[in-house]
């Protein structure tokens, strides 16, 4: 396997003030990472440095080995990361067919393969973004970040307040795209136990920095490790 997200000491924040302090680790191609931690611990400020869109203080972001730590974000967005936030920011105005088309990119990743994985998504296609139910939009914002045929895909939050069934669909989707297609994942998630599945790997963030990294079945095999670092 060869490493297509290489993170070294990097320190990040907004402004003058350092969010993340020194923080390394790697992502092999095709392996999945679930970022836990408490609130306020650094998670979301470490997908946006992904992103670009903190304030770089030091260190390296190497991406499918290119150093892109002074790329902008739309730089990033097209050398292949692509970014769920947690606030979906769907075009409420267009319909789920246009959010979808808008943003497409060539690549494996079309609209029937979309439709195929969220069928909700093709039933309400001709609906407009704000007329669909929570979970419908947490679909179409998953479903438009696939449209850009990412090589990287990360994931805020994507189960926050969820009914229990549409997370059921989420998941199992997130399943097929992890596992069966393979597409490399970072997932923040509070609900650890729930994305374990999907993930190789565990990193656990506090005070913006990394204090555990293991494999995610490891983790899920020690609750009491997992509860002392989380709660």
């Amino acid at each position: 396997m060869t490493d297509l997200l290489k993170i070294k000491k990097l320190v990040a924040g907004y402004g003058e003030a350092h969010a993340l302090h020194g923080i390394s680790f790697t992502l092999e191609r095709g392996h999945s990472l679930a970022l836990l931690g408490r609130n306020g611990t650094g998670k979301t400020t470490l997908l946006n440095s992904i992103i670009g869109v903190t304030t770089h203080h030091g260190g390296t972001i190497k991406f499918n080995s290119q150093d892109i730590t002074k790329l902008k974000p739309e730089q990033r967005a097209i050398s292949g990361i692509g970014w769920v936030p947690q606030e979906r920011n769907i075009f409420a105005s267009l319909t789920v067919e246009e959010n979808l088309t808008a943003p497409a990119r060539p690549g494996p990743w079309d609209l029937q393969r979309v439709y195929d994985m969220f069928p909700r998504l093709k039933e309400r296609r001709r609906n407009q973004g704000n007329q669909l139910s929570g979970g419908e939009q947490q679909m179409l914002a998953i479903g438009r970040t696939l449209m850009l045929n990412p090589s990287l895909l990360l994931l805020d939050e994507p189960l926050e307040g969820l009914a229990p069934i549409i997370v059921d669909e989420l998941l199992q989707a997130l399943d097929n795209i992890v596992k069966k297609e393979g597409l490399s994942t970072i997932i923040v998630e509070q609900k650890a136990r729930k994305i374990f599945p999907l993930t190789d790997d565990a990193i656990v963030l506090d005070r913006g920095m990394i204090v555990y990294r293991d494999t995610s079945a490891a983790l899920l095999a020690a609750p009491e490790t997992l509860t002392s670092l989380l709660s």
